[in-house]
């Protein structure tokens, strides 16, 4: 069926361990690319939503969640101060209550900020 060009591999089976072995060095990198080196740097080739949240820790901001399968809570605003942001959650606190927020990314509509937005994008600093 593949002719010739190439053949399929053969593996041993049920074989002592060898003596003498070299170890085999992988090639892929310890930790998956585009990570963030500092708390306040974004990597360059990347520009996700919680790498900008992160940019802006700190910040108060109005999050605007909504829950589709909830008839109580189809739509809710958390106003507070960005705490952390993660690749699939927001965690916020509130200073006027006390209260703290884990939100899904996956509800997340959109974040309304009270104030200039930090932003890195092509190697230059931004602000909006």
């Amino acid at each position: 069926m593949n002719g010739n060009y190439y053949q399929n591999p053969t593996f041993p089976t049920n074989q002592a361990p060898m003596q003498n072995t070299i170890p085999i060095q992988s090639s892929i990198p310890s930790s998956p690319p585009g990570n963030i080196s500092s708390q306040t740097s974004l990597p360059m080739e990347q520009s996700y939503i919680e790498n900008i949240l992160r940019l802006n820790k700190g910040k108060r901001v109005n999050a605007y969640v909504s829950y589709p399968d909830s008839s109580e809570w189809q739509n809710k605003i958390y106003t507070g101060i960005i705490e952390e942001a993660g690749r699939d959650h927001l965690i916020m606190s509130d200073p006027n209550n006390g209260n703290w927020y884990l939100i899904r990314m996956i509800y997340l509509d959109y974040v309304e900020f009270m104030e200039k937005i930090n932003y890195s994008h092509s190697y230059s600093e931004k602000n909006f």
